[in-house]
């Protein structure tokens, strides 16, 4: 009988696992592109168990563009996504059922670069010449802003179809004049072209949307608002927490993802605290949407992309799950 008991309690041991498995909500969170440096936090985190602590069984899935992004979360394919806020916002103009939650890139890592041996020397000099870029490409289609603000004609430039990784060698070779790329991977422009790269921030002539923002689609957020909220924090802190000590979170990364070089998304990463930090970040809570920007941002959506379906820029973002008390480290 005593065996008996003893075998009875054993196997209720064994049950426990399964039945905290059964109480944690799936996610399948999908990146806007190839795991990088910029993903290093959610690698961190999760290697730290910080997502499964707080309820949550997750799996990163590798993206390809934003666009792609938006709209498997749009339809719910993925239960959230990192995407280009302007990509997605193009997205849900077109029907897609998402909010943004929370944002990664408060400065818009949108960049130009040339060589200047061409003979260019800013923006000014671009009438003439050609510019390099993906059709889909979200600052291709923003250019008449660009232009406008530095007082060119959108039309003055020539567009050249190139895929995406192949924008700095076309460069190189001379195929099209200027390039378009993120931030987060200047330090490969600087490396190959060195002293003769011409580059500006978009930001530099107030040009300045929201980046990458992570999205999560509408049906999912309204069935499981706390396993949302719990994602955010957790992914606030993991941010925080990479700003302050990059190494562990870039070796989390390396470690989960193959073909890696840790000395290269040190890098990238470096630069993405540059894209993340502004003073609504530090001051706010990291990830937190500013409303006058977001009106801003969804009025050079509207001008310049075709929306199927106009809504209200706050029906599609909220700060309701944003901690309040973590922001971006100052020092």
């Amino acid at each position: 009988m005593k065996r008996r008991v003893l075998a009875a309690g054993f196997a209720a041991l064994l049950m426990v696992p399964a039945a905290h498995a059964a109480d944690e909500v799936e996610i399948d969170f999908v990146l806007n592109w190839v795991a990088g440096g910029d993903h290093a936090p959610y690698y961190y985190a999760k290697a730290q168990g910080w997502y499964e602590e707080a309820g949550i069984d997750l799996s990163i899935e590798q993206g390809k563009g934003s666009q792609m992004a938006a709209q498997r979360t749009g339809i719910g394919r993925s239960q959230l996504g990192l995407a280009d806020l302007g990509t997605a916002l193009i997205a849900k103009g077109k029907g897609a059922d998402f909010v943004a939650v929370m944002n990664i890139y408060a400065n818009s890592p949108y960049g130009m670069y040339w060589l200047k041996s061409s003979g260019i020397k800013d923006v000014k000099d671009f009438p003439g010449h050609s510019i390099g870029n993906p059709p889909s490409d979200a600052a291709r289609a923003m250019w008449p802003a660009l232009a406008k603000a530095v007082g060119i004609e959108p039309v003055s430039v020539k567009w050249v179809n190139v895929q995406p990784n192949a924008k700095l060698a076309g460069l190189k070779s001379g195929a099209f004049d200027i390039t378009t790329s993120f931030y987060n991977i200047h330090h490969i422009f600087q490396r190959e072209l060195g002293d003769d790269m011409g580059f500006f921030a978009w930001k530099e002539y107030g040009i300045n949307p929201y980046g990458n923002s992570i999205i999560v689609n509408g049906a999912f957020l309204e069935e499981h608002p706390e396993a949302v909220e719990n994602f955010v924090h957790v992914t606030q802190r993991a941010f925080k927490q990479c700003v302050e000590t990059p190494e562990p979170c870039v070796d989390a990364l390396v470690a989960a993802n193959s073909g890696l070089q840790k000395d290269n998304e040190m890098q990238n990463w470096a630069l993405v605290v540059e894209l993340l930090t502004d003073e609504t970040s530090t001051t706010k809570g990291l990830g937190y949407f500013d409303e006058g920007r977001l009106q801003d941002d969804y009025k050079l959506t509207e001008t310049y992309f075709e929306l199927d379906e106009p809504f209200d820029i706050m029906d599609a973002v909220t700060n309701k799950f944003i901690d309040t008390s973590i922001t971006v480290p100052t020092n």
